[in-house]
């Protein structure tokens, strides 16, 4: 796994990985950037998200459960001194099973949480991790 980061101007940078996608980080113009991208911790809650979305689906299809729509939200509150690092993470898991398939939704979501999602694992080793779960 690799990936390279090339300074485009002011403070925004394009990430590009071996695969060859690209994304873009940035800061707000408040912060001295030009507001071209996402910044860089707000890209690591995306990171989570994905990562145990990606293990949600797969593990909800292995069970046969119908859903059409999967979101997933994540809020941190940052520490006020520098390095400012996630004090804890909220996710809030958004599924739209059916009722009588939500034990296999949390079982999925717990399932990501302490087996598969690399990302969860890392950060929750500096930072609590917390999950809620809500029919749509």
């Amino acid at each position: 796994m690799k990936v390279t980061t090339s300074w485009v101007e002011t403070l925004a940078f394009d990430v590009k990985a071996d695969t060859g996608h690209v994304a873009r980080l940035d800061t707000s113009v408040e912060g001295g950037g030009s507001g071209s991208g996402m910044n860089p911790k707000k890209m690591l809650l995306g990171s989570l998200c994905g990562c145990s979305g990606i293990d949600v689906v797969e593990i909800l299809h292995k069970m046969k459960v119908p859903f059409t729509k999967l979101e997933i939200e994540a809020s941190a509150e940052q520490t006020e001194d520098h390095p400012k690092v996630f004090k804890f993470i909220d996710m809030v898991y958004r599924c739209d099973v059916s009722p009588d398939n939500l034990d296999k939704l949390n079982r999925a979501v717990s399932l990501s949480k302490e087996k598969y999602c690399g990302i969860s694992a890392m950060l929750a080793k500096h930072c609590p991790i917390n999950y809620t779960i809500e029919l749509i």
